[in-house]
């Protein structure tokens, strides 16, 4: 039995063991990465909600698209590996790769043009909608 002064580093090494490397693929990146940007869209989009409420209506409606996307695409980073047969198979480390570009550039230039209120600094976002879009034709084309 451990003592109660032993258990607390015990427990901190199961539970955040996985990230070490030492036993997990090096292609898990998509649950781990999808997680993060899931709890930051959740963070994001609570701020949309309250702190964006004295913007123009045309921000907040761009901030809250991003957050929306930024949302959808995450738990669809996290469920790439399951969906592709594994997270070390070719398609799920380049819907992954896709997907992440994807949420980085078309969520973060909303968030960026939402925030500056103004749209000039949302040029990204077209470039972040493609690389979603070929992150969804990569789920469907590449093989297991």
């Amino acid at each position: 039995p451990r003592s109660p002064k032993n258990m607390l580093p015990h427990r901190m090494k199961q539970i955040f063991g996985r990230f070490s490397g030492a036993k997990s693929s090096p292609y898990e990146w998509q649950r781990i990465v999808g997680g993060i940007s899931g709890a930051s869209s959740v963070g994001a989009g609570a701020y949309g909600a309250h702190g964006m409420k004295d913007s123009k209506p045309v921000f907040a409606t761009i901030y809250d698209t991003g957050s929306r996307y930024h949302l959808l695409h995450s738990a669809l980073l996290i469920a790439t590996p399951s969906i592709c047969g594994g997270a070390h198979t070719q398609a799920a480390r380049i819907a992954g790769t896709f997907l992440t570009a994807g949420i980085t550039l078309f969520s973060g230039s909303c968030y960026y043009a939402a925030l500056t209120q103004n749209r000039d600094n949302g040029k990204l976002a077209p470039i972040g909608g493609i690389g979603l879009i070929l992150g969804w034709i990569s789920l469907a084309v590449f093989k297991k």
